[in-house]
């Protein structure tokens, strides 16, 4: 998708006025990624799948928020094979820690669904206030069930759910997670209020807010910032959504909705350190089977209400030189924004948020080869089986 003409004016205000490192530039310097360090995508690699993951039936969940309903896809075929009813406003579907259960975060409904990957067939509901999401540490002892509504990340027995501590936040919109490679520290997208928060996961405590605005005392950032505000039809304040970790953890990217990019971030100095534009309405972010490059899904749309046939994309970056190698549009207009890679690594499968539909992307020439009509709203969908020993919760965050 072309980069849009705002976009392409505040690259070149920044380049004229010499701004560096942690500005607003197509081409953020950043830290360079070190060649020593983990690969944290290391066991996500094509078809490595855990033995629970290999008992399961393969199939695609798509939690449609609207009809409060799950649609069951047949990756194979491309066909419905079954709907089911969950509680109000499901919005992912979520792997549990060891690959044992899927759980359907029904929001509104105040409780969890749980899926047998094995059959693909619901169960009981387990009440639980205001999920959300839901993440796992990465020992595998707590769910942390994100409460957006009620402001707070509640942690749980990962085995019954069983209510351990809850951690009330000062931000509006706790969203998305994503953890140091170290394990030590989850940060959070807090969606409405702009910022990110740090959570030390021993002591279950914040140790920091981060706002992601581009208000500084550097004069020539405010200049940047302003010429954004008048020469967009969007607010300049950051809309965190999605977050996902470089693979050797020395970088995490931000999903920004009312940027249209992805924000750099230093999760150790928890700092912003720079900027990459995509595409309108940037929200979900995926990695590649082979761990060298991030899917960007751009739903069409920079705001929460979105309509039907919007500019939707999906952008490539590649992790090691952080640059967008290929961007691939919705023939007709769409939403993509949730989902999953295949297991193979050979198709992108994304929710069309506002078109009530499933899109399936071949990564290999970025062909866009079904559309599939489900129920209203989907959101986060969750292609399953999925490489990786265990979760760390989303639609699939594995390790």
């Amino acid at each position: 998708m072309a980069t849009p003409r705002a976009t392409i004016s505040v690259l070149v205000i920044s380049a004229a006025l010499g701004l560096c490192g942690n500005t607003q530039s197509g081409t953020a310097q950043v830290r360079a990624p070190n060649a020593a360090a983990t690969n944290i995508y290391a066991e996500t690699g094509k078809d490595a799948l855990g033995p629970s993951a290999r008992r399961a039936r393969p199939l695609v969940y798509v939690p449609n928020s609207r009809s409060a309903t799950v649609t069951v896809i047949d990756p194979l075929t491309y066909r419905v094979v079954r709907t089911f009813s969950t509680g109000a406003l499901p919005q992912h579907v979520v792997p549990s820690y060891d690959l044992g259960t899927l759980w359907v975060a029904n929001n509104e409904g105040n409780s969890l669904t749980p899926i047998d990957p094995a059959t693909g067939e619901d169960g009981t509901r387990v009440q639980v206030d205001d999920p959300y999401n839901l993440y796992f540490t990465p020992d595998g002892r707590f769910a942390m069930v994100i409460a957006e509504r009620l402001q707070r990340i509640d942690f749980r027995d990962a085995h019954d759910m069983r209510l351990v501590q809850s951690l009330a936040l000062k931000c509006k919109g706790v969203d998305h997670m994503e953890l140091t490679s170290d394990g030590r520290y989850a940060i959070a997208t807090c969606e409405f209020s702009g910022q990110l928060v740090k959570i030390d996961l021993a002591t279950r405590t914040v140790v920091g807010y981060l706002k992601l605005g581009a208000g500084s005392s550097n004069p020539l950032k405010k200049l940047t910032a302003l010429f954004v505000k008048r020469h967009t039809d969007h607010a300049a304040t950051p809309m965190p959504q999605d977050i996902r970790s470089s693979p050797d953890g020395t970088m995490f990217f931000v999903a920004d909705m009312t940027g249209g990019g992805v924000i750099l971030i230093d999760p150790i100095a928890f700092t912003r350190v720079g900027f990459i534009a995509t595409g309108i309405g940037t929200h979900g972010l995926y990695p590649s089977r082979d761990g060298t490059q991030l899917y960007v899904t751009n739903r069409g749309w920079n705001t929460t209400a979105g309509g039907r046939h919007g500019p939707g994309s999906i952008s490539v970056l590649d992790f090691s030189t952080r640059q967008i190698v290929a961007s691939w549009p919705v023939p007709g207009g769409g939403s993509p924004d949730m989902g999953n890679v295949t297991a193979d690594g050979s198709e992108l499968w994304v929710s069309g948020r506002y078109d009530d539909e499933v899109y399936v992307f071949a990564t290999a020439s970025g062909t866009l080869t079904h559309r599939i009509p489900v129920g209203r709203e989907p959101h986060g969908l969750c292609v399953w089986p999925q490489p990786g020993r265990y979760s760390l919760g989303h639609t699939g965050n594995m390790r």
